[in-house]
């Protein structure tokens, strides 16, 4: 398939625009970082509890950042998991004097968290007793039908459980009577009112990561990219020649600065999927950059009269219709995440969309314009090719 039919487009022409706009993002990225105190680390990096709560009532943001304020946590990162003001993810992290204290801290926090959101309801249900059947387990809930129906404990535990976690329910049984409709006999409900109470709020997920852990995570993280450059620029030297793979890897991290660049000037969080997002675009542009480099081999034995400036036009040219192709078909997917996909995947979109866009310009006015430099700088009369 060919979008474009024999495209002469002169790219190399636009060469030290394309750095002169690479630098000023790259530096105005860095500048915004050193003034605000580095990036935004995530709870994975940072240390901190993540807890996602679905309430059985709209619940506001505002409201719920009100009841974290009450116990020294409204700075907490809030997001609506979708629309309706019924389920959230509330990440929070100790202040900043007390991040070197142990996980237990962070978990004695969330225990916080948790009570705040209860209403009154519920905590004089639990001072008699009761279990919430919103957050109960298998086994809890088994042993509460174990004295009344000793054979079919099991069976109806495993029942309530899976309705209160399908996709219609997403956690929460707003009324018992719903259970009828899962030929659960009324002598069962009626044990249930007896010993559970229907909680206003669900805990869907919860993590807790302790400030050790979060830091060991960052070192790791900055290692494997590390690691994952420096393999590549030996695979290319040893495909290519070493000139290639010192284009590639400056362009790759041409990559990773304007990504951060722009995850510090949208505030947005970094957390172990934007890692991974970070590593993916770094392969997808290394993967378009070797396309184009392979194309350039093979040009300067075929176009021998050209200078290697037209050859790189030439061989840019060539893969264009597959730049393109490959990259919108992506761009697309990627873009359906972001938008539909919820805040949960946000930030991993937005990496991946970013990425490509980044990677597709850099694979073509950056890997090939150093090059390009290369060339005329430290090797002008011999050939680039293998």
């Amino acid at each position: 398939m060919q979008i474009f039919k024999k495209p002469t487009f002169n790219f190399m022409k636009y060469k030290f625009f394309a750095f002169a706009l690479s630098g000023i993002i790259i530096a105005v990225g860095i500048v915004n970082i050193t003034t605000k105190k580095g990036l935004n680390y995530g709870i994975d990096f940072a240390g901190g509890t993540l807890i996602q709560i679905r309430f059985r009532n709209p619940f506001s943001i505002a409201d719920l950042r009100q009841s974290l304020s009450n116990i020294g946590l409204g700075n907490s990162k809030i997001q609506e998991v979708e629309k309706g003001q019924r389920e959230f993810i509330i990440r929070t992290m100790l202040p900043e004097e007390d991040v070197d204290l142990e996980l237990e801290a962070h978990v004695i926090m969330g225990n916080k968290v948790v009570e705040t959101l209860k209403k009154d309801e519920d905590r004089l249900a639990s001072e008699k007793g009761l279990k919430n059947l919103n957050n109960i387990e298998m086994n809890q809930l088994t042993y509460v039908f174990q004295t009344s129906f000793p054979d079919k404990a099991e069976e109806l535990a495993e029942k309530i459980i899976d309705f209160r976690e399908s996709a219609e329910q997403k956690g929460i049984i707003e009324n018992l009577n719903q259970l009828t409709e899962l030929e659960i006999s009324p002598e069962a409900i009626e044990l249930l009112k007896e010993k559970t109470y229907l909680g206003s709020m669900s805990i869907k997920r919860r993590e807790t990561v302790g400030p050790q852990v979060g830091h060991e995570l960052r070192r790791r993280a900055t290692q494997a990219t590390i690691w994952a450059l420096i393999g590549m620029l030996i695979y290319i030297g040893i495909r290519f020649k070493f000139a290639y793979g010192v284009a590639a890897i400056l362009t790759l991290a041409h990559d990773v600065l304007i990504t951060m660049g722009l995850f510090s000037l949208t505030n947005r969080e970094i957390n172990l999927p934007v890692i991974a997002a970070i590593m993916t675009i770094v392969g997808y542009s290394l993967n378009d950059t070797i396309v184009i480099f392979d194309r350039v081999r093979d040009n300067i034995k075929i176009l021998r009269k050209l200078d290697f400036e037209n050859i790189l036009d030439t061989s840019i040219n060539q893969t264009l219709s597959r730049t393109v192709i490959t990259s919108g078909t992506t761009f697309l997917t990627v873009a359906a995440l972001f938008f539909f996909g919820g805040e949960v995947i946000n930030d991993f979109a937005f990496t991946i969309m970013i990425g490509i866009i980044i990677g597709t310009y850099s694979s073509i006015y950056q890997s090939c314009s150093i090059l390009l430099f290369w060339k005329k700088f430290f090797n002008p009369k011999k050939g680039m090719g293998k």
